[in-house]
């Protein structure tokens, strides 16, 4: 694959099979770190553009339902919208392209800014550095569950997860946190 200055051959053996049993290793070695959310670090490691392979899944990128009325409402009480994600910056700005999410946010962050994953502690403690926050009057919404562990011990009060986080998949059960599937059944008035 290349793109306008650098071509990249794929260093990933031939055979598929044990091509995917490499990445599936690589993905369960660094879960939980920057680096599993890092497109510059798959690109290196895989020698792919892997920019250009995130655009090639524009058509998944969407709003759940009612999240539109749900970030509308939320801003006409006067609370503060502000998206924290583990997404890299550049396929964070692919997806904002097709939603202009962060239009209609106060803020957004990525791990990346911080150099820390949403799973540490470190990343709440630089997040409340640069947009200071009241955890116990904090709602997070998450679909991870180490992601909302590290906020629950970083004191975030009000968690909430998503039942089926991916649409092509059966509800999730037996989860650690509250949850919800549909924005419309947390809708503020």
């Amino acid at each position: 694959i290349s793109n306008s200055s650098t071509t990249y051959t794929n260093p990933l053996p031939a055979s598929r099979v044990v091509a995917r049993a490499t990445l599936e290793r690589h993905f369960a070695e660094t879960r939980h770190t920057i680096e599993h959310y890092c497109l510059d670090y798959w690109a290196a490691f895989t020698q792919l553009n892997i920019l250009a392979l995130h655009r090639e899944l524009t058509h998944l990128i969407r709003y759940r339902a009612h999240a539109q009325t749900f970030l509308a409402r939320l801003k006409a009480t006067g609370r503060r919208a502000v998206l924290v994600t583990n997404a890299h910056r550049d396929g964070l700005s692919i997806k904002d392209e097709l939603t202009g999410l962060t239009r209609r946010l106060d803020h957004s962050f990525s791990s990346h800014d911080f150099r820390a994953p949403k799973e540490s502690l470190d990343f709440w403690t630089l997040l409340d550095e640069a947009l200071p926050f009241d955890p116990s009057r904090t709602l997070l919404i998450d679909d991870n569950a180490a992601v909302l562990a590290a906020a629950e011990r970083y004191g975030v009060a009000q968690l909430l997860t998503v039942t089926q986080p991916d649409s092509s998949r059966p509800p999730r059960t037996e989860l650690a946190h509250a949850a919800f599937n549909g924005f419309d059944e947390i809708m503020p008035p």
